[in-house]
């Protein structure tokens, strides 16, 4: 009989571990990459990405009704779709987001002492890993202080950029095109879809809860709730964030910054708040791999329970009520790749490999029956929405990202053909 994992977490709690999930360092880097796409189409994308989020957040949501157990995407492909696209689903999930995690780890190192990068990487998986083995409950808290620290440093960006003389109105836009090529192929639909691509990576996280549906208190009242109030306030802040960079830096400058948060707060005479961003920045990227770190290891854990993985990562700690085996397993891979290798560019697959995974969600919630017809209707409604958005916007990603991320897949269905003969 498996061990199961405490019910602590109530809606506050969950709703904290969204945001901590969704706030990482993403918002202080992506908006760049993805106005160089859109142009003068960025807040198109954010609006399209947001769109496609909330699909595929309640549908994951509507599933962890049903099936309040560890493993997310995992248990529902399962139980819904069969075993393969279960097993797909919580590969791409652990593969990718394990490199997710080492990548954040070194974010972490580069923004708080750059050049012993890698060190401060390792020592922030193992503190982070700790916490986790002492229970979710000291993890939401130091959520909490996290996400506090980040929404802080992301109001001051905000107020700053536009109370400025720099922040002009006009620079918004809402039509396609860049500023200094307004015909060129970054500006079109194509560009909107591939930003939205782009910011949809720094949503990742909002059906974070779901993954730890095993832990959550009454989960059938406080999956729903916390989920979409969760992803609508990070929408709301990440709204506000990109108005605020846009009008000061406009979409061109936008589209060449490496450090946009930064270069808006410089730009609108505000260069002592640079340091400041950095902290937020240092601090999301920490609130993010701790969030990661959770969500591996309760993958990893129903994966393990089900023997796709080595069975004694399906312990549970009788003390603290946590997937112990399978917490120090995950830190201690993400701490080898975080001391030994730079994976933040060879991650690309990340962001292939999220829309594959909630693909499969909205393909999930697709099967879910219902007492009334209207909410059937809403629920297939949603998940068709959710499962065409992301083809779509998996597809629209550039080429290196979509050849690693379907080389990855076609890698887990070889491992499971093998398996199974």
């Amino acid at each position: 009989m498996k061990q199961q994992l405490r019910r602590t977490l109530g809606v506050f709690d969950a709703v904290v571990v969204g945001l901590g999930a969704m706030l990482g360092a993403g918002v202080f880097v992506a908006l760049g990459p993805a106005a160089g796409a859109a142009g003068t189409g960025l807040l198109w994308g954010l609006a399209v990405a947001a769109l496609v989020a909330y699909c595929n957040a309640m549908s994951s949501a509507r599933l962890a009704v049903h099936y309040p157990a560890s493993g997310g995407t995992y248990v529902y492909g399962r139980e819904r779709l069969g075993p393969f696209w279960g097993w797909l689903a919580g590969w791409a999930f652990v593969v990718g987001k394990t490199a997710s995690c080492a990548a954040m780890a070194l974010t972490v190192g580069t923004y708080v002492w750059p050049g012993q990068a890698h060190a401060v990487a390792v020592a922030a998986v193992v503190v982070l890993t700790a916490v986790n083995y002492g229970g979710v409950r000291k993890s939401a808290t130091l959520t909490r202080v996290i996400v506090a620290v980040v929404l802080g440093v992301l109001a001051a960006v905000v107020v700053v950029s536009l109370s400025s003389d720099a922040a002009d109105a006009g620079r918004l836009g809402l039509g396609l095109g860049t500023e200094a090529d307004p015909g060129s192929v970054q500006g079109t639909a194509r560009g909107v879809s591939q930003a939205a691509g782009l910011l949809f990576f720094a949503f990742a996280g909002y059906a974070r809860i779901t993954t730890l549906g095993e832990e959550v208190r009454d989960p059938a009242r406080t999956i729903p709730r916390a989920v979409p109030l969760a992803l609508g306030l990070v929408l709301a802040v990440y709204a506000c964030v990109a108005v605020a960079v846009l009008s000061v830096l406009g979409a061109g400058e936008l589209g060449r910054s490496a450090a946009p948060l930064a270069d808006a707060v410089r730009a609108a005479g505000a260069s002592w708040l640079v340091p400041v961003v950095r902290v937020g920045a240092a601090a999301a990227a920490l609130g993010a791999l701790l969030a990661l770190i959770l969500g591996v290891s309760r993958t990893t854990l129903a994966m393990a329970r089900d023997g796709h993985l080595p069975r004694g990562l399906a312990a549970v700690h009788p003390r603290f009520q946590v997937p112990h085996h399978a917490e120090v397993a995950v830190g201690a891979v993400v701490a080898v790749l975080a001391a030994t290798v730079d994976v933040r560019g060879a991650i690309g697959f990340s962001s292939f490999g999220v829309l594959a995974y909630y693909a499969i969600a909205n393909a999930s919630a697709w099967t879910l029956g219902s007492d009334g017809a209207g909410v059937r209707f809403r629920v297939r409604v949603r998940a068709a929405v959710g499962l065409v958005g992301c083809v779509v916007l998996a597809l629209a990603l550039p080429a290196p990202s979509v050849v690693a991320g379907a080389a990855v897949l076609l890698l887990g269905a070889a491992v499971y053909a093998v398996r199974r003969r």
